[in-house]
């Protein structure tokens, strides 16, 4: 199977704190990984830096093939990153922030339609104004825009913040959807039984470093295969 993510003995730097330090893992194209550890173990750094916006240190890291200390600009159009914040523009509606995600990767106006339904942000939500939304709502429309640019990678950040028990049924069926179609979804989360349904790999972090995997699949644990 095609591995969309390998990272081998990464070091990654924040403000000159080891943040990772020598972080190695791969995953598989459709795979779904549960990252889990204590605050400050370096999952989200993990997820930035496959999102391309971290420098490495040291090791190497691939994401998609591309070798992300040669340029790491160049998988950001593959990549979906959802943090703790949801990269809305305020002044911009519903439908206005979701169709400008989809401008970046061409999605037709059905798609936009699609998205704003399968959300339920349809009827009087899709015109109101981002900073005017309750936080569920903002989520929600944050998932809208990611389901509309289509990423081969997904990247999420405590998915089921801000939602209800529907919003987080739904979230999880996006993302069993989306890895059936072949994305790779690297989640990170406090709530691992809720969403322990949608996968049977578990990777835990500790001090920059992985140091359990449950699933294996080729990666190393403190450098042993």
């Amino acid at each position: 199977m095609t591995v969309a993510i390998d990272l081998r003995e990464v070091v990654v730097l924040l403000s000159h704190f080891p943040a990772l330090t020598g972080a190695t893992l791969r995953v598989s194209q459709g795979e779904i990984v549960l990252l889990q550890g204590p605050n400050g173990a370096g999952k989200s750094t993990l997820l930035r830096l496959c999102a391309g916006l971290l420098p490495i240190k040291e090791g190497t890291a691939k994401i998609l093939g591309q070798d992300l200390g040669e340029n790491r600009r160049r998988v950001r159009p593959d990549i979906g990153l959802l943090g703790h914040k949801t990269g809305l523009y305020e002044d911009l509606t519903v439908e206005e922030n979701i169709a400008f995600w989809a401008s970046m990767t061409r999605a037709n106006s059905q798609e936009i339609t699609d998205a704003i339904e399968v959300m339920g942000l349809g009827g009087r939500l899709r015109d109101v104004l981002a900073r005017q939304l309750s936080a569920g709502q903002r989520r929600r429309t944050a998932f809208a825009a990611l389901l509309v640019q289509r990423p081969p990678i997904w990247l999420l950040d405590e998915p089921h913040a801000a939602l209800d028990s529907e919003g987080r049924s739904l979230v999880n069926e996006l993302i069993k959807n989306a890895a059936a179609a072949g994305a790779t979804v690297l989640l990170v989360s406090h709530a691992a039984k809720e969403l322990s349904a949608l996968t049977g790999r578990v990777v835990t972090l500790a001090g920059g470093r992985v140091t359990s995997d449950s699933g294996g699949n080729g990666s190393e644990v403190n450098g042993v295969s």
